[in-house]
């Protein structure tokens, strides 16, 4: 199998990292292109293009200003230890074995509006840059447009390498319409999670994308490569809803309220 998951707008350049093992973004050249374009924008067309305010703004323009190769552990980190948020907080990956780490560089990829594909271990300087933002470049307005093809080709050789036709999507949709699902040689898994709430479940952001991080950690930690083990993931409460599910969408569901009935799972 291999993962696919969100990068994070929240970023820890701050922090000690013991781990000197590290990669390169296979795209580091398409990023330039990136950079270049974005060194062309004004605090004030970043602020309008991000939805920011000025003064993100103004740390965003300093970021395109300041980045450049080569990259080095003294300028740049690894990916999977500077994105944190609620899918790097369920992933723990400061808890992860050097076997851990193995298996995931293998098995798990960060999608990127700046980088396309990380692997956890390929280094990368800080930015922020969406991949619903609209970029006018020369391979269309959009960086769907600009990656859309080189994102699908990368995920298509790693399958490839692992002998596996299993995507499992545990992105947000926003940074999973990068993908040419149509040119993608595996079935893909998009698995839900969903917690009890006024009489119904439903997805709830916050928790749902602390899950998908979790859901990649149990399947990094255990070495799994077999499709029918993400239904064992019984973290924090989740268990599989087979009443819930369909074919490619696997729900898992909780229900953290006591005072309220919630159907059985089956």
């Amino acid at each position: 199998m291999l993962i696919v998951i969100s990068p994070a707008k929240t970023l820890d350049y701050e922090s000690g990292v013991k781990l000197k093992r590290h990669t390169l973004p296979d795209y580091l050249e398409d990023a330039q292109l990136l950079i270049d374009r974005a060194r062309s924008y004004s605090v004030a067309d970043i602020a309008g293009l991000m939805q920011v305010s000025a003064s993100i703004a103004e740390l965003n323009f300093q970021r395109f200003q300041s980045w450049n190769t080569p990259f080095t552990l003294d300028n740049a980190r690894q990916a999977v230890l500077a994105f944190k948020g609620d899918v790097y907080t369920g992933l723990d990956v400061n808890s992860f074995t050097s076997a851990d780490f193995k298996f995931a560089q293998d098995h798990l990829r960060i999608l990127s509006g700046l980088y396309g594909l990380l692997r956890p271990l390929d280094l990368m300087q800080p930015y922020r840059l969406e991949m619903g933002r609209r970029v006018v470049t020369a391979r269309g307005n959009t960086l769907y447009q600009f990656w859309h093809e080189r994102i699908t080709d990368g995920l298509n050789r790693q399958l490839q390498r692992l002998k596996s036709r299993c995507l499992v999507n545990l992105a947000s949709r926003e940074y999973f319409k990068a993908i040419d699902s149509g040119s993608l040689k595996a079935e893909v898994i998009t698995p839900e999670f969903r917690d009890w709430k006024n009489g119904q479940y439903k997805m709830i952001g916050v928790y749902a994308k602390k899950a998908r991080g979790q859901l990649s950690r149990f399947l990094i930690r255990n070495r799994l490569t077999d499709p029918e083990s993400i239904k064992d993931f019984s973290t924090d409460g989740y268990s599989f809803n087979r009443q819930l599910s369909s074919d490619d969408t696997w729900v898992f569901t909780r229900n953290l309220q006591t005072t309220a009935p919630a159907p059985r799972s089956s």
